[in-house]
């Protein structure tokens, strides 16, 4: 039996390409193919795509080599890492919001595997229903879904490894609020990491709450009422610059894509979902958990997110606020020398992360 024989499913993408990072190589992949070609069992690729009412999941695999990996070699190059980092984007985004990020991640430790997912019915994860339902759309059940796909790839220590491995979730906005909702039962003392960049969770933010379930509504009706389609060509551009605001270009035109390709349903859908969410069953576990805010954003309000993590009792020196807007990470125009510095950051906080979470498996002691 091969080593790495239960990430076989790595030699099953439909593109490959060098990486925007030099010294990185990329591929993409799609749960539906994996399942037709032997890869994935039906039960637990289609069976999840059932369960989360998906038609798809799609996902990038960066890793660092400086030539073209053989696709023999892929399972043990990709399923030998000490780690993967798992990067789930916001509303309307896709896992090319990411940019440089995970190349720069994997290339400084590279024994790290990034994996950046469309999820939660946008990208190449688009649900059944043209409206989805706010419980298949929620932050919670984003999470749920997330940890099943990373137990369907088998990217975590399998029986007989000797070696610990990591899952570092990094999560941006939408994707940054499904990270509290991690289910610690699921996981050994030091096996998972979470960075929550930008993460819109409102529960103590009365104001967002109102503005994103009024949106999520609004949209809802043009939907349903093709009359409205000019008052939507009003405001989109708004949305967007709110968004994206201090991001690069690329982000912007990434997300304007994005708000097309998906279902009006899908996107009023997901804002209602932050809006209306309630749900605080967040368990009070955070020794390998941070949190990175920016003081201009215009969609996660500073004072109430910081006064969410005082109820959760979440320690000071787990919270980073930096300069910056909801886009943080990635450099526009208007913010290049904060963002540029915020990108670095980011890249260490996952490292680092990593490193101490690898160090607890290995010596059995939690972190401080």
């Amino acid at each position: 039996m091969a080593a790495q024989e239960h990430v076989e499913w790595t030699r099953g993408y439909f593109h490959r390409a060098p990486g925007d990072v030099p010294g990185t190589q990329v591929a993409l992949y799609r749960m539906s193919d994996l399942v037709k070609q032997g890869y994935i069992a039906p039960a637990e690729g289609r069976g999840l795509l059932l369960d989360a009412r998906l038609f798809d999941f799609v996902w990038q695999v960066v890793w660092a080599d400086d030539s073209l990996t053989p696709d023999e070699a892929l399972p043990e190059v990709i399923g030998g890492a000490q780690g993967f980092v798992v990067l789930m984007h916001g509303w309307t985004g896709n896992h090319a919001i990411w940019e440089s990020i995970p190349g720069l991640v994997v290339t400084s430790n590279k024994r790290l595997v990034a994996i950046s997912v469309d999820h939660n019915g946008f990208g190449g994860a688009a649900f059944i229903d043209n409206t989805p339902s706010l419980d298949h759309c929620s932050p919670p059940a984003a999470m749920r879904v997330m940890e099943r796909l990373v137990d369907v790839l088998r990217i975590r220590r399998q029986p007989g490894q000797p070696n610990p491995k990591v899952i570092n979730f990094v999560g941006h906005s939408m994707g940054g609020a499904a990270l509290f909702y991690l289910n610690p039962m699921n996981w050994r003392v030091g096996e998972e990491t979470r960075l929550a960049v930008a993460p819109a969770l409102l529960l103590e933010d009365d104001m967002k709450r109102i503005f994103f379930t009024a949106l999520g509504i609004g949209i809802g009706i043009v939907n349903r009422l093709g009359v409205f389609e000019v008052v939507e060509r009003a405001i989109k551009p708004q949305m967007i610059e709110a968004v994206c605001a201090g991001g690069s270009q690329n982000v912007r035109q990434i997300h304007a894509r994005q708000y097309e390709q998906t279902p009006r349903g899908t996107i009023a859908s997901t804002f209602m979902a932050m809006g209306l969410l309630n749900n605080r069953e967040i368990t009070r576990q955070w020794d390998l958990v941070r949190v990175t805010l920016g003081h201009r954003d215009a969609l996660v309000g500073l004072v109430p997110m910081i006064d969410l993590l005082t109820d959760l009792e979440f320690p000071a020196a787990n919270l980073r606020v930096v300069a910056g807007s909801h886009y943080l990470f990635s450099v526009g125009p208007d913010a290049v020398f904060q963002h540029a510095q915020n990108r670095e950051l980011i890249v260490q906080d996952i490292l680092d992360l990593h490193d101490r979470a690898f160090a607890v498996q290995r010596t059995g002691y939690r972190v401080g």
